[in-house]
């Protein structure tokens, strides 16, 4: 890979772009591999991605909303219920039957829920290593620098 910048895709023979050289493509097609590589790691742990990622979230702000949850996940309020339901049937979290205020039913991880969360990590961590040494170390933070001024820039 070189460091050079162009203006734009490549066009084809025909002269239309080249829907692989734009960065949406790039962006979507690394989002993709690291989520199918996400997906096999945590299946050995038995839980699926919004699953990992609601436990992580729990153990960094436990008493998360229902719709924090689900912002921060990238999930619809509904599928983080069922997601949260999922948890909850396996007993890696609690969830109070009624609310001390409000709508939103506190909810914390169990002693089973931090150990699975931790194995987990471990083997999620691992990817996101691997991930990120395919960036020449000099670059890496300009590159997230970078992504996270995409995303503010599309409203994320």
């Amino acid at each position: 890979m070189s460091d050079e910048t162009t203006t734009g895709p490549t066009p084809s023979g025909d002269g239309t772009p080249d829907v692989t050289e734009r960065l949406g493509y790039r962006l979507k097609r690394a989002a993709a591999a690291l989520r199918g590589a996400m997906d096999g790691a945590l299946r050995e742990h038995g839980l699926t991605v919004p699953q990992y990622s609601c436990l992580e979230l729990l153990e960094q702000r436990p008493g998360l909303s229902n719709a924090e949850l689900a912002r921060a996940t990238f999930v619809t309020r509904q599928s983080v219920n069922v997601v949260l339901r999922a948890l909850q049937d396996a007993g890696l979290i609690t969830r109070a039957a009624t609310a001390d205020h409000g709508r939103a039913l506190p909810t914390h991880l169990t002693e089973d829920g931090r150990r699975r969360l931790a194995a987990a990590r471990t083997a999620v961590y691992a990817i996101d290593q691997r991930m990120s040494e395919a960036v020449p170390p000099k670059r890496l933070a300009a590159l997230l620098a970078d992504l996270d001024r995409m995303a503010s820039t599309l409203g994320g």
